[in-house]
């Protein structure tokens, strides 16, 4: 398949892109420093623009056949990258006919909630991050109002080294007492396989060890 990765020079979008040429895909990765991405494989190309910019997505949705969004803004915290930037995207997607759309958002976002612990609730996502929280949220309703065959995975907090627990694919909403942690490289794998088998279609689906 044709994939295209929105936020492909992050830490998510790397090892995503890197597992989608694995897997034998052709993928742009697009990113504002799309060319700093330190991969080198004939079924790469990189497409440098600006996710907030919709003449630079729709101009690089053209010819795919799914679109992978892990946006992010790093320190940023009153960014909006991630509603603004899959807006920008649903709307390309909508215009060139392309129909597969899978989004990272977060565990705890909308109905996912009670899964979280109270340092997650009051602390992270009720103070500290709470604007990257409400981004997250906005996100998510704009992907379901899009009317395009999409998929959520909302991932607990990123860990480099493999999580002390088996990873839970889609939590239940009134799960309790998990780690809320998963590795990039398992949720790269995630991401990945979700291109090449069109599962959880039209809802989102938590991963959490």
């Amino acid at each position: 398949m044709n994939v295209i990765v929105f936020g492909a020079t992050g830490t998510v979008g790397r090892l995503t892109v890197a597992n989608l040429l694995e897997e034998g895909h052709a993928v742009t990765a697009f990113a504002r420093g799309a060319g700093r991405l330190d991969l080198n494989h004939p079924k790469l190309s990189r497409q440098a623009g600006d996710a907030l910019d919709y003449q630079d997505v729709a101009a690089a949705i053209v010819g795919h056949d799914a679109v992978v969004v892990v946006l992010g803004a790093g320190a940023k915290r009153s960014s909006r990258i991630r509603s603004q930037g899959t807006l920008n995207v649903i709307r390309a997607m909508q215009a060139h006919g392309v129909r597969r759309l899978i989004v990272q958002s977060t565990l705890g976002a909308r109905e996912s909630w009670d899964t979280l612990n109270f340092w997650w609730k009051r602390v992270m996502f009720g103070a500290l991050i709470a604007p990257v929280f409400r981004d997250h949220e906005l996100q998510e309703q704009l992907v379901e109002a899009s009317g395009l065959d999409w998929t959520i995975v909302r991932p607990g907090a990123f860990t480099d080294a493999p999580t002390a627990r088996p990873v839970i694919e889609d939590v239940p909403n009134t799960a309790r007492g998990l780690d809320l942690k998963i590795a990039r490289a398992d949720l790269a794998r995630f991401l990945t396989r979700l291109v090449a088998k069109p599962a959880y279609l039209g809802r989102a689906v938590g991963l959490s060890s």
